[in-house]
This record gives structure tokens, sequence and C-alpha cells, in this order.
């Protein structure tokens, strides 16, 4: 089945802790179901201090269930994502607005 949601996409979470909060998908997890999106279900990581990074308390993203996400349509509001064909290739576009994503 097609991906409904991809690395890039703007997405806000419709439930859980986070709810109402929008921000960019990071990397997507199909097997998991779960994504990761920039900004949203923030945990606290102690990390080792190295050549490369400074250590302590670095807030890291992490995944976040597929179906407590939802696309952002041009309008800014949530919609679901549908498909069809055009130019004989599959298109994801928005329920609300028609317009492709």
């Amino acid at each position: 089945m097609a991906a409904k949601l991809k690395k890039g996409d703007t997405v806000v979470v419709l439930a859980g802790k986070d709810k109402g909060k929008q921000g960019d998908i990071l990397s997507v997890d199909p097997a998991a179901g779960k994504a990761v999106v920039e900004g949203v279900n923030m945990a606290i990581r102690h990390t080792r201090q190295s050549q490369a990074s400074q250590g302590g308390r670095i807030p890291k993203a992490m995944p976040v269930d597929l179906s407590n996400l939802s696309v952002l349509d041009a309008n800014g509001k949530a919609t679901r994502v549908g498909f069809r064909e055009e130019d004989g290739k599959k298109v994801r576009f928005a329920k609300t607005t028609g317009d492709v994503i």
C-alpha cells in the first residue's frame, strides 16, 4: 500500500500529550507504523561528551504513531489523504481541498 505520510510532510498531532502541535516529518518507519516529527514527543537523552559534541542532557524527538498524525492542507487544517491517477501516475491529494500534496 502507498504511504499516506512521507518525509517532509507538515503534520498536526491529533491525540496524546502533544495534541495540536505541528511539525515536519523527519523520518517514517512503515513497518512499525511510526514517524519522528520535529518538536513533537520530545525526550531527554543523557549523552557522554565526545570530540564532536558537548555532552549533557540533549532533547530528542521520539517516534509517534502514524494514526495520531494528519497532514495539513493548503489552508492549514488537518485533512485526510487520498490517491488518484494523473497522467498515468498515482498522486496523493488532500480530501478537503482536492489539491495535490
